[in-house]
This record gives C-alpha cells, sequence and structure tokens, in this order.
C-alpha cells in the first residue's frame, strides 16, 4: 500500500515537472520560432555575466520579473474573485494531464507501474469536465476587473470556449465509436494494432474528417491565433487587462499549458499515443513484429524508453505546430470565428458521426 502511494506520488511530480517545464520552454521556443520566421533574432538581450544561453535568460528575466512585480487590484474590483479567477483558468488543465498515459506498462521486480497518474472508464468526459472548467477563469477575471474592456474579453472567451467545445466534443465521437470506449489507455492500446496486417490503426488513419475538425477546435480552445480574440492586443481588449505579477503569470503559464494539453490529445487520441508501429510492449512480443516477418527482441527497459520518446517527439511536434501557425495566420473577425464552428464545424461533425456509424454497420 505504501509502495503504491510512493509510486503515485513519483508519477505526480513526474507529469507536474515535465508540463511546467514544457510550458517554459514554449515560452522560450515561442519567440525564437517568431524570430526565425520574421527574420530577426529574437530574445537575446538578458545575460548572466555575459551569458545569454540561447534566450534562456530572458525566460529566467520574466520569471523573477512576474515575482517580484507589484501586485495591482483595481480600486473597483471585486478583490476576492480578481484573486480566484488566474487560479480557475490554470489548475484544472494541471489536472486533466492525470489521465494522460504517456507511457505503457513499466515492469520493475515482477510489479507492474503504469505510466499514467488515473487509469479511469471515463478518461475523456474527465479531460472535458475539468478542461472547460477554465471558461470560469475567464468571465470571472472580466467582470471582477470591472473595466469594459476586461469584461468584453471575458465575454468573447466565454463564448467562444463554448462554441469550441461542442465542436471538440462532436470531433471526437467518431474515435469513440471506432474504438468502443473512453477509456484513454485502451485507445491508445488499440492505435497498435494494424489494419490490413500492416497500417497502423492510429486515430488518423480511422478518423481522418474527425481529425480535421479537432484540430481548429482544439487551437481555438487555447485562445490563441488565429483565435486570440478574448484577448485581441492590437483592439485594447483582454480579460487579463487589469492583471499584473504572478497573477498575470499563471493566466499566461496557463495558456502554455493549454497548448500542451492540446498537443498531447492529438498525440493521444489520432497519432497513436506513445505507440511506435510495429513495436510492442510484451504482446505478442517485446520488440519489434514486422508484419513482413521478422522480430526483433529489445530488452524490456528499452521499449518503454522508446515509447515514451515517441510520445514526447509527437508532443513537440504538435507544440512546434501550433506555434507555426500561431504566427502564420491572421485573426479572425468575431463574426468569422463564430460562423466558423456553427455554421461550417458543426455540420461536418454530425455529418462524420453519420458516416462513422454507416460504415461500422455496413463494414463494421
Amino acid at each position: 500500500m505504501l509502495l503504491d502511494i510512493l509510486i503515485s506520488f513519483i508519477k505526480i511530480w513526474f507529469i507536474l515537472s515535465l508540463v511546467l517545464t514544457m510550458a517554459a520552454a514554449l515560452m522560450w521556443s515561442e519567440r525564437k520560432q517568431s524570430a526565425v520566421m520574421q527574420d530577426r533574432i529574437g530574445a537575446n538581450r538578458a545575460n548572466i555575466f555575459g551569458n545569454k544561453l540561447l534566450g534562456f535568460v530572458n525566460i529566467m528575466a520574466d520569471a523573477v520579473k512576474m515575482i517580484i512585480k507589484e501586485d495591482w487590484v483595481p480600486p473597483k474590483a471585486h478583490k476576492t474573485l480578481h484573486t480566484l479567477a488566474p487560479i480557475a483558468a490554470f489548475f484544472p488543465v494541471m489536472l486533466v494531464f492525470a489521465v494522460i498515459p504517456f507511457g505503457d506498462v513499466l515492469r520493475i521486480g515482477g510489479k507492474e507501474i503504469p505510466l499514467q497518474i488515473l487509469n479511469i472508464n471515463m478518461g475523456i468526459l474527465f479531460i472535458f469536465a475539468f478542461a472547460s472548467l477554465t471558461v470560469y477563469g475567464l468571465i470571472l477575471a472580466g467582470w471582477s476587473s470591472n473595466n469594459k474592456f476586461s469584461m468584453i474579453g471575458g465575454i468573447r472567451g466565454c463564448s467562444q470556449m463554448i462554441s469550441y467545445e461542442l465542436i471538440v466534443g462532436l470531433a471526437l465521437i467518431g474515435i469513440f465509436m471506432v474504438f468502443g470506449t473512453l477509456q484513454l489507455d485502451s485507445i491508445v492500446r488499440q492505435q497498435n494494432e494494424l489494419l490490413f496486417g500492416f497500417i497502423p490503426k492510429w486515430g488518423i488513419v480511422v478518423q481522418p474528417l474527425g481529425f480535421l475538425l479537432f484540430l481548429p477546435a482544439a487551437l481555438a480552445e487555447t485562445k490563441r491565433v488565429p483565435f486570440d480574440l478574448p484577448e485581441g492586443e492590437s483592439e485594447i481588449i483582454g480579460f487579463n487587462t487589469e492583471y499584473s505579477s504572478m497573477k498575470f503569470g499563471m493566466f499566461f503559464m496557463g495558456e502554455f499549458m493549454e497548448v500542451t494539453l492540446a498537443a498531447a490529445l492529438l498525440t493521444t487520441l489520432f497519432f497513436g499515443g506513445y505507440n511506435i508501429p510495429y513495436l510492442y510492449n510484451g504482446d505478442p512480443v517485446t520488440g519489434f513484429l514486422f508484419p513482413w516477418g521478422g522480430t526483433w527482441i529489445l530488452p524490456h527497459i528499452v521499449v518503454v524508453i522508446l515509447q515514451f520518446c515517441s510520445f514526447m517527439f509527437k508532443l513537440m511536434f504538435f507544440c512546434w505546430f501550433q506555434q507555426l501557425v500561431r504566427w502564420t495566420l491572421p485573426r479572425l473577425r468575431y463574426d468569422q470565428l463564430m460562423n466558423l464552428s456553427w455554421k461550417q464545424l458543426l455540420p461536418l461533425t454530425l455529418l462524420n458521426i453519420l458516416l462513422t456509424g454507416l460504415d461500422l454497420t455496413l463494414i463494421g
């Protein structure tokens, strides 16, 4: 019992450290990536004894600045809700990572350790339940600031997240229908099966339209360009306008954690999660089993490390892709944002459900 508790604490510590490190790394990579795309050097001014560390010192300087900066609250703001808003936007995202499987089972001394904090049958619903709570952070921040521009940003964010959460949910119904479960670990394991004896049964293979619908909706949920209407810097509108110090830092970190979460869901649901094609962790072999014949037996720990590296590679690729989109496309107008959700994506998600049902009924 004590060993199980210790293992759970280690996994929680590892995931929290990984997510927070990813968020900090994304702050740096976004600056450098945007600099490369705009033909400039990027963050390179802050230094420690002349060492700039490729711009990483700027991230350290930002952290120090947010910690020591004055925590200012507008005189007529609702101080309690003004303080709770960034907490409501930050912590629900952290909880969602509890159900993301970042690897298969690790076997040590006859004990099997699933590389997932919480493996529950309703894993996807757990994600929807807690991820949707972040909308309260936006609307509370806008309303409690007693600022009309902040309020407009909060209202925009609320309507945007509600609209696109619907698309996210409907786009994933096809995945549930194909794999027959809401348990993320089971979905990932089924994606290691083969179609026609050689094609990995990844989500993007069995649900290509679902992926194309889920991708823009997931980008909209992160509230970043081209879907950054809740902030809209050029319009002087933003739900977090009246925030400073670590309260603003929590909104800032929360945004990059949402980017990491979107990348993790794309990886888990559509790109095989931690799976590598033809690589198995003890079923039927520990190593590679090639469909054209032949096996390559590997030590169990090597397979586990390869699977974890596969998950991280896919995760970082989709984080990079989201930053690429962020610095490529222009911002949508508010009416365009709503039309895209309700008039274009919504009918397509319903069509995808219909086609998936027909396929499963007629073909199986």
